[in-house]
């Protein structure tokens, strides 16, 4: 049937797999990694064999400087923020304490010229009832003084208001508690209109009765009503008046809608309306914030007069013109 053939020593050799007894493996398996040239399918014995304490230093090296970078950067980036929260912190107690000092000058030079505007309203009331001339004159004084102390004022357009003695409806946007001292500057004899609340302050509420201005409660048309009527009697006597026709300041900055109170009192007068821009006073005194006042700077800027027959036409006219100088500022406009 055929013939059994053990392999020779020349087969065993040729075999893929070597096969040696287990004593010969051992001897060769020392002897192959005392030497580090045994080979098991072609890796070196060796080659498997742990890494010296040099090599795993070289090898972790990289790894230890990365985390000691990141720690660098992380700690770079806190002191970072905190130094802007230093900051931060220093400019709100900047803002504070400028606020303080402003209320203080302002009192103390409102006590003073509020004197002298006590000595002068008698004769006031006898030759200049309606204007009230000397005693606006005094309260741009006091305006002037308080403002000049703590930021710059900038007023472009003065050729366009006019005389004292040509009454006009005056009309501007509103931003902040500084609006007033702002347009105080101007020197012209305008009657405001204001809470009737304000005129309890001590001082100031007193020298804004001295002044002609007229009080007015917010939620009582009746009220609302009355003032307007008077604002159109102080016209056609020769005096001015001065409306915020947003009614209140801008919480956010922006120019609000316009009513048309001043507009029609223009119509019914005859009078010329002067557009007022006011820019940056909601920065330094924001609405709401009348404790703070931030460093900076206020421009003004005079319009030319606009006259017209339809109130609505007037407002928007107005409203246009301011809300156009806003949005050149970087101003927004709802």
């Amino acid at each position: 049937m055929g013939t059994l053939l053990r392999p020779g020593p020349a087969a065993a050799a040729a075999s893929p797999i070597p096969v040696a007894s287990s004593s010969s493996a051992n001897h060769a398996v020392a002897v192959g990694v005392g030497a580090r040239s045994l080979r098991y399918r072609g890796v070196s014995v060796g080659a498997l064999r742990s890494p010296s304490p040099q090599v795993l230093a070289t090898r972790w090296r990289p790894r230890r400087d990365t985390v000691v970078r990141s720690d660098v950067v992380a700690g770079g980036a806190a002191a970072a923020a905190g130094d802007s929260t230093q900051a931060l912190s220093d400019l709100q107690v900047a803002s504070r304490f400028r606020g303080v000092c402003f209320y203080l000058v302002t009192a103390v030079a409102a006590i003073f010229l509020f004197v002298a505007m006590v000595a002068v309203h008698p004769l006031v009331l006898l030759f200049d009832q309606y204007r009230r001339r000397a005693q606006h004159y005094i309260a741009k004084i006091w305006a002037t003084l308080t403002i000049s102390m703590f930021y710059k004022l900038e007023v472009e357009g003065m050729e366009n208001l006019p005389p004292n003695t040509s009454p006009a409806v005056y009309v501007a946007n509103h931003q902040s508690f500084l609006d007033i001292y702002t347009l105080l500057t101007l020197g012209r004899c305008f009657k405001f209109i204001s809470k009737t609340s304000i005129f309890m302050f001590p001082i100031i509420g007193w020298a804004m009765y001295l002044l002609g201005v007229i009080p007015l409660r917010r939620m009582d048309s009746r009220s609302q009503l009355d003032c307007l009527k008077r604002c159109v009697d102080l016209v056609g006597k020769g005096a001015s008046v001065f409306f915020f026709p947003e009614g209140t300041r801008s919480r956010d900055g922006k120019l609000g809608v316009f009513k048309r109170g001043a507009f029609s009192v223009a119509t019914k007068t005859g009078a010329p309306v002067i557009p007022i821009t006011l820019i940056g006073t909601g920065k330094l005194m924001p609405s709401g914030m009348e404790g703070i006042l931030n460093s900076g700077s206020v421009k003004v800027i005079i319009h030319r007069p606009i006259q017209g027959n339809n109130a609505e036409t007037l407002c928007s006219e107005a409203r246009n013109v301011i809300a156009d100088t806003l949005l050149l500022h970087g101003y927004g406009v709802h």
